[in-house]
Parts: structure tokens; C-alpha cells; sequence
């Protein structure tokens, strides 16, 4: 890939000093000074980049790799090409992962469209009743509402909209394009672009002349070192509260209804819904596609694997797939048992007659 103008590579840093910020060790001393200034995947690292590998199903990338260093592993260390140097980390994927962070900062979060570090826009506009802290940016024709409250070095992106008596605390990253209604939002939080918080969640009473409106009176809550993906929305509560923990991620796309409670540190792919009044305990991970029963419990450190459809509760430390989900072992086998009846099981480009 030739380098783009969006994300310049970083003026440079010594091998030795990237290690130990990554928390790794050098294979060899002496490669101490050798400059970084970028990553790249293995196949087409040049010089200046860092790449990393996992496993040795991915050792011929090495024949067109020119990189500068490469992160792996102890028990990799012995095949890595000796001319280039190595930085040893029992977590490859997390150091690779820190180290682009290290080398793109601006990367991390949205991309903004004001130059300005300090700046509010003309064009923006800003409640008198609104306290900003010192440090704040809002970008052009953001709107922010009477009552709220943004915290120190939070930024606003272009065209969004911050409710009356919204709270956002401090280091934030509102994108483009965002709308946040009747939220609470902790330190930290980034939010893409065109995502939707706090509008009422869907939730009717069947009556005699069709379906009642019920109200939705509940707030948002967002704690510390969340990402939302860009286009998800996030319903408030019906009369409790919609939670997100700490330092849970979301892609983009996902629907999370009313009264839903997420606990910290999970990660939900794209086009995931969680029906109203999901409890999702710390640690889950949810693939892609995946669909939740509302009213159901999914226990700590629960897998789900992508389209999987979740009906009732799952205990803590599980691994689940399938429609309706179970545990992932019987779902595999039930897959390879209808595969093998159909015949298509081992034929490539097998098609229906």
C-alpha cells in the first residue's frame, strides 16, 4: 500500500525505546538504535515499519519482508530472518497493537474537522446555561443544550448534538455527526461517527385501537474508556437505566435496546441487537450478526460465536453458537452431522442440484 497523506508516519523512534514502552525485551542489544516510524503487515514491511507474527503458518511472508523490526514470541525468535531484528513479547498481537497506537496517535480517535486545540467554532452553537470545561473544542455547527456539561480536553465533532443536561466527562471524542440525548458519559469515551444515544426505545402496549406508546423516562450511562462504533444506537431506559461498563467496545451497527446493562471490558461486533433489559456480565465477547432475547442473563466471560441467535441464559465462562445458541461443541457437531447427511462435507464448491 503506498502511504496516504491521512495518517503521516511518525518522525521516529529508537527500537530500544518503543520495547520498553511496549513492556518487551530486544533479541539483541545492539539493535537498540534502529529507527521505527510506521507498521506494517509482514508480506510488505519496509524499511521503517515493525510488523508482527503469530504462528509459522505465516513464515513465506518473510520472503518479500524488509521490515525494520518484527514483535514475536520467544519460541519464534529462531525463525525470524537474522537481519531482522527482533522484539520479544509474550503478547505479540497486544504490543503490535500498541505500537501502532505509539506510532498514530491522532488514529485512535475520529478524524476532526477543526485544526484548532483550543478553538469553539463561530458557527457552533452553545447553550449560555451549558458549562464547558477549559480545554474543550467544538467543531462547526455542533449544537449543545441548555444544562450540559462537557469536561476538560472533550472534543465535539461537526453537527452534533448534545442534549439538555447531558454530562460528558473529560479526554472525550465525540465524532461527526452524533446525537446525545439524556446521557451520562464517563472519561475517556469515544463515540464515531453518526451514532445515536439516549432516544426512547421501542416499547408498546397492544390496546384496543392498536399499540400504546410507552414512556421511556430512563437515562444512558456510559462508563470510563468506552468506544462506540460508528451508526450504533443505544437506547435509553424505559423507568431504569441503559449501562455500558468500563472500557467495553462496540462496532459499528449494533442496536442496543432499552434497559440493557453491559459490563466492562466486552467487545460486540457489528450488526449485534440486544433486546430490552439484556444483562451482559463482564468480559463477553460477541460475534458479528448475533441476536439476544431480551430479559436474558449472559454470564461472565461468555463467547458467542457470530449469527448465533441467544434465548436463555448463558453461564459464565461458556462458549455458545448457533440458532438457538448452545454450547459451541454440540453446535459443531451438530453442523458436521447435517454437512455429512447433505454429502457436502469435504467437496469444495459443492452446489445445491
Amino acid at each position: 500500500m503506498e502511504q496516504n497523506t491521512f495518517f503521516l508516519p511518525h518522525e521516529g523512534v529508537k527500537l530500544v525505546e518503543l520495547a520498553q514502552f511496549l513492556g518487551a525485551e530486544l533479541a539483541n542489544s545492539a539493535h537498540g538504535d534502529v529507527i521505527v516510524r510506521s507498521v506494517s503487515p509482514i508480506a510488505r514491511a519496509q524499511a521503517g515499519d515493525i510488523c508482527y507474527i503469530l504462528s509459522r503458518r505465516n513464515l513465506d511472508e518473510f520472503s518479500t519482508c524488509s521490515a525494520s523490526a518484527v514483535i514475536c514470541d520467544k519460541a519464534m525468535v529462531g525463525l525470524v530472518p537474522s537481519n531482522i531484528p527482533v522484539v520479544i513479547s509474550s503478547n505479540p498481537h497486544a504490543a503490535f497493537a500498541m505500537a501502532g497506537g505509539y506510532l498514530y496517535p491522532a488514529a485512535l480517535k475520529p478524524v476532526t474537522f477543526s485544526s484548532g486545540e483550543t478553538e469553539i467554532a463561530p458557527s457552533a452553537i452553545i447553550d449560555p446555561t451549558a458549562r464547558l470545561e477549559k480545554g474543550v473544542i467544538v467543531e462547526p455547527m455542533a449544537i449543545i443544550g441548555p444544562g450540559a456539561e462537557i469536561g476538560e480536553g472533550t472534543r465535539i465533532g461537526a453537527q452534533s448534538i448534545i442534549g439538555p443536561n447531558v454530562k460528558i466527562g473529560r479526554n472525550g471524542s465525540i465524532a461527526t455527526g452524533v446525537s446525545i440525548l439524556c446521557a451520562l458519559i464517563g472519561n475517556g469515551v469515544i463515540i464515531h461517527n453518526g451514532v445515536r444515544i439516549g432516544q426512547d426505545g421501542f416499547g408498546y402496549a397492544p390496546g384496543p385501537r392498536g399499540m400504546i406508546k410507552i414512556v421511556q423516562i430512563g437515562r444512558v450511562i456510559i462508563q470510563d474508556n468506552v468506544e462506540i462504533g460508528a451508526n450504533t444506537t443505544i437506547d435509553r431506559g424505559a423507568m431504569d437505566d441503559t449501562v455500558i461498563g468500563e472500557g467495553t467496545k462496540v462496532d459499528n451497527q449494533v442496536q442496543i435496546g432499552h434497559n440493557v446493562r453491559i459490563g466492562r471490558h466486552c467487545a460486540i461486533v457489528s450488526q449485534v441487537g440486544l433486546a430490552g433489559s439484556t444483562i451482559v456480565g463482564d468480559g463477553v465477547q460477541i460475534g458479528g450478526q448475533v441476536g439476544l432475547k431480551g430479559h436474558i442473563t449472559i454470564g461472565d466471560g461468555v463467547q458467542i460465536a457470530a449469527k448465533s441467535g441467544v434465548m436463555t441464559d448463558l453461564a459464565a465462562g461458556g462458549r455458545y453458537g448457533g440458532i438457538p445458541a448452545r454450547p459451541l461443541n454440540d453446535y459443531l457437531k451438530d453442523v458436521a452431522q447435517i454437512m455429512a447427511k447433505s454429502g457436502v462435507r469435504g467437496k469444495k464448491g459443492a452446489k445445491n442440484d
